[in-house]
């Protein structure tokens, strides 16, 4: 069964734009919710992105709703994917990630492996990921849901919060939290 929500209101480009200049280290300093188990990293060197999320959770070997997605997909959206607890099928490779890197995505967050790593970073595609697997998933129609909370290395993430990523870390604040919270992560930076 599928379940697709109202893609999440659009950030705005100035909140974005600070963002980038927040170290999620540096936010960990003062907060305790919002980050991801650390085995999801990048795969190679990745510039800081920030952005809204756009969530989706897949089950099993089914990546129906991610295809679907694409063409829903703005510029500067992060695509935060819960792989619903399967740690063994890639549901992001080569062909997946040249449509998302054409609809302008800012970069992808999954709880679980990807494949064709090669293809990823000729892309320029920003991701994290549990690693990388060959075993990929497929266009089955189980179900899946987009923009609904999800769980993410086991933080809680809702469509439309605020993400900053870079090669340190994700971190995953709440919109109504993303301008304090930044603001005091630039303010330490600037002391230190």
């Amino acid at each position: 069964m599928f379940k697709i929500c109202p893609m999440p209101e659009p950030m705005p480009l100035s909140l974005v734009e600070r963002a980038l200049n927040a170290e999620p280290a540096t936010i960990g300093h003062f907060r305790l919710m919002g980050f991801p188990d650390n085995a999801i990293r990048p795969l190679y060197p990745v510039p800081r992105i920030a952005g809204p999320a756009v969530t989706l959770a897949l089950p099993a070997a089914d990546s129906t709703l991610l295809h679907h997605a694409v063409g829903r997909l703005r510029p500067g959206d992060i695509v935060v994917i819960d792989r619903l607890g399967d740690k063994h099928h890639a549901c992001l490779g080569g062909g997946v990630a040249f449509a998302l890197a054409k609809a302008g995505v800012a970069g992808v967050i999954i709880d679980g492996p990807v494949a064709d790593p090669q293809e990823l970073r000729n892309l320029g595609l920003a991701v994290w990921a549990r690693g990388v697997a060959s075993i990929t998933t497929r266009l089955q129609g189980i179900g899946g849901r987009m923009n609904v909370p999800v769980c993410c290395g086991g933080a809680v993430v809702a469509p439309g919060d605020l993400v900053i990523a870079d090669e340190g870390g994700v971190v995953f604040i709440p919109r109504e939290e993303a301008a304090l919270d930044i603001e005091r992560a630039v303010l330490l930076q600037e002391t230190e």
